[in-house]
């Protein structure tokens, strides 16, 4: 068995905080607050611990609370079964799983993730734990939110019933395909929570900077790449005082298939940066690239949520020339990727988590988040 959360100091303990060069990382983000002990404490104890989809997360989110992360073994049989042992008692504990529904380059694909995610609510519902909340960054099966077809499932809503059959307290999840799928979740919270506020830091101190630019609202258009994501796009254009908000309808014949593009509103002589959620296959990404410096832009970036980044995304991007750099952040593992694309500018949501995490368990308002806001509990 592999032992997914080794604790770095003694049961109840601190643990130590950043190293220099996280600290550099997490300042790069929104909502990073330097804490100089434990970042809460309560009456009873908090428990962060994950499954094997995005360690790396997981580990950063336990030094920015200076929270050990609780220890679990996850293993699987020869058959695929997957096996999980916290080993830990959590009787009474407030625990939160960091564990986003995706693949990652040590072999887990997206169905084991989904598993390994159930069978840790289960098994901490089993071990008595008080309250259990999934942070689920990258929520899978999204893209399959409603009928489109006869025959065919609503495969968000199954995923849905599956977390809330398996007792789940709280779902905490980042930039939804569609927000609608919090209603899938009967009677059981979800924050769906933004990443706007890091997009905006991303234009404001790097785009902006590298391409020059002295006013934003006369050089700047934010671009969403679908009707869809229009609102994502107007949250990033208003904190960064953009000129503009232009869509790209694209009319799709099947996944990851576009037969036809086209642009609504003006981008001549525009650095432009594109806002979406997801990058699967980069085919409509790139197009879209293709699309808007045809129109005339002079620049243009693009940032996006969840990179699933399958093949052959990293070479459609290193072959793009219209696109500059694509901005992307940690829900899932992204390791692989960058040595493969140099393009790829990665930003952690680490910091949007453990501040989630840290107001959930203090039982403090996480709306200031929404707001892209820091304020103090």
């Amino acid at each position: 068995m592999s032992d997914t959360n080794a604790p770095r100091s003694p049961e109840g303990g601190d643990l130590v905080g950043p190293s220099k060069e996280d600290e550099l990382r997490f300042k790069e983000t929104h909502y990073y607050q330097k804490r100089k002990s434990k970042a809460v404490e309560t009456t009873y104890r908090l428990r962060v611990l994950s499954g094997r989809a995005n360690q790396a997360l997981a580990e950063d989110i336990g030094k920015i609370l200076r929270q050990q992360l609780t220890p679990c073994k996850v293993n699987q049989f020869a058959n695929g079964e997957v096996a999980i042992k916290v080993e830990q008692n959590v009787r009474g504990d407030d625990v939160f799983i960091i564990q986003p529904t995706c693949s990652n380059a040590d072999g887990v694909d997206i169905n084991t993730s989904m598993m390994e995610l159930l069978l840790l609510v289960h098994t901490l519902r089993l071990a008595s734990a008080k309250r259990i909340t999934a942070i689920v960054p990258y929520f899978a099966y999204a893209r399959q939110d409603r009928k489109t077809k006869p025959r065919v499932p609503i495969s968000a809503s199954c995923i849905a019933q599956l977390l809330m059959g398996m007792g789940v307290d709280r779902v905490i999840t980042t930039d939804l395909h569609c927000g609608q799928i919090q209603g899938f979740f009967h009677n059981t919270p979800v924050d769906n929570l933004p990443v706007h506020a890091e997009w905006a830091r991303y234009i404001q101190k790097r785009v902006v900077d590298l391409e020059g630019i002295k006013d934003c609202s006369e050089e700047l258009t934010i671009v969403s790449p679908d009707a869809g994501g229009v609102e994502r796009a107007m949250l990033v254009a208003d904190k960064v005082h953009a000129k503009a908000v232009v869509t790209i309808l694209k009319r799709r014949v099947e996944a990851n298939k576009i037969e036809r593009m086209e642009m609504v509103g003006d981008v001549k002589g525009q650095v432009v940066v594109i806002i979406d959620d997801i990058c699967d296959t980069g085919g409509t990404l790139c197009k879209a690239c293709n699309l808007l410096l045809e129109k005339g832009a002079k620049a243009v970036y693009a940032c996006i949520t969840h990179g699933i980044l399958t093949h052959p995304c990293t070479d459609r991007v290193n072959e793009c020339e219209a696109l500059k750099e694509l901005a992307i952040t940690d829900s899932m593992p992204l390791d692989q990727h960058r040595e493969k694309c140099p393009k790829l500018y990665p930003i952690t949501i680490a910091p949007l988590l453990a501040e989630a995490i840290e107001r959930t368990h203090t039982e403090n308002s996480i709306s200031a988040i929404f707001g892209g806001k820091k304020e103090k509990n």
